[in-house]
């Protein structure tokens, strides 16, 4: 089944305004990075450890590892390099990984925390072995040195904006579902706040779920349970916090008998993401560049080990506080929202997907509808 509709209209102002803020912050970061401080360590022959949460999510291994793994290089004159390991889902690997990352000595290492609270006595044992360590993407509990991600309430109000623009005269009398992140992840709370702040008072929340490990065939049970309690024709909307559970929310919903799609919100921006608000299955995804966030990233563990301040640099401008720590430095990426009307202005402009990526046979007549040809 899939509903092709062209909702286009709802959320052009705030993707334009987003677009124009990730244009300024590109133009930032790619300005003064600094003076070196007083006995700087300048070499290029270094290693920088890499902890990514797992493989559900297309983009860690698609663009973050390969982007990082890049600009390392890059900064390095090639000499430096990046040691890689992916959690799969497994706080306790996640802890193995770090402490071999910590036995083998690199210089630095970015971590994306599959749980934000159980990763803090590994990062106090790295900075005890003089390791500074970077929260990447989401983040983490201990000592750490920076912050990089992207500004994960606007995530949330994104998403929320969504639906009720989409519902409209609707919205008020309108049931919502809300499929949630794990809460383990840090970001979960603050894109469910963001989702939050646009939703109460707007429509009314039937029903709402937690994630464990952001896992899609928990979003599907969890979604089957929510049309059991509220009934399918009932459902107005559901607030996904991310791709791989949308998909998931909307298998449900075909395998329930759905002939018409209620707007289903995203994030991540995954090729098949993208391909189901191509077909109007979903109604939108939040796009991130992941460009700005790992080329960022390295800058800050390279600028880390080679002793210069990031803090006065064009790298971190913001500080975040977390439940252990406080002022830490931190780059705040902005988001965009993609629907079908700004495809060609974000993912394809940016180089992540082209057209012949998401115009496969089975979507081309839909992208012939909206123009995406």
């Amino acid at each position: 089944m899939k509903a092709r509709n062209t909702r286009r209209t709802a959320l052009r102002p705030l993707t334009l305004g987003l677009a124009v803020s990730v244009s300024a912050l590109s133009l930032a970061a790619c300005g003064d990075s600094g003076s070196d401080d007083a006995g700087a360590k300048k070499s290029n022959d270094i290693t920088v450890g890499l902890l990514l949460p797992d493989r559900d999510t297309a983009r860690f291994e698609k663009f973050d590892y390969p982007l990082i793994k890049e600009e390392v290089a890059s900064l390095t004159e090639n000499k430096g390099k990046v040691s890689y390991a992916n959690a799969e889902a497994s706080a306790s690997r996640q802890s193995e990984q770090f402490q071999k990352m910590i036995d083998d000595k690199v210089d630095v290492i970015l971590v994306d925390a599959l749980d934000s609270k159980k990763i803090a006595p590994d990062v106090r044992k790295a900075k005890d072995a003089g390791i500074p360590v970077i929260a990447y993407d989401r983040l983490a509990e201990g000592p750490i040195d920076a912050y990089v991600s992207h500004d994960n309430e606007l995530v949330g109000q994104v998403q929320g904006r969504a639906i009720v623009g989409e519902l409209g005269d609707r919205a008020e009398n309108s049931k919502v579902v809300m499929m949630n992140g794990d809460p383990a992840d840090p970001n979960t709370a603050r894109f469910k706040d963001g989702a939050l702040s646009e939703l109460q008072g707007q429509v009314h929340i039937v029903k709402q779920y937690d994630t464990k490990e952001w896992k899609p065939a928990i979003a599907k049970a969890n979604t089957e349970k929510a049309i059991q309690a509220v009934g399918l024709n009932n459902i107005a909307a559901v607030y996904s916090a991310n791709d791989g559970m949308a998909g998931a929310v909307i298998e449900a919903l075909e395998e329930a008998g759905a002939t018409k799609m209620p707007p289903v919100t995203g994030q991540d921006a995954n090729l098949d993401a993208v391909q189901r608000v191509v077909s109007g299955e979903q109604y939108m995804t939040v796009y991130k560049s992941f460009l700005l966030e790992a080329t960022n990233a390295a800058k800050i563990a390279v600028a880390k080990v080679q002793g210069r301040a990031i803090e006065f640099a064009a790298l971190t401008r913001e500080t975040v506080d977390s439940p252990t720590a406080k002022n830490i430095p931190a780059m705040l990426v902005p988001v965009v929202a993609l629907t079908q009307d700004n495809i060609k202005e974000t993912v394809i402009t940016d180089g992540v997907y082209t057209v012949k990526d998401i115009c496969t046979p089975k979507y081309k007549a839909d992208c012939a509808a909206i123009g995406l040809d």
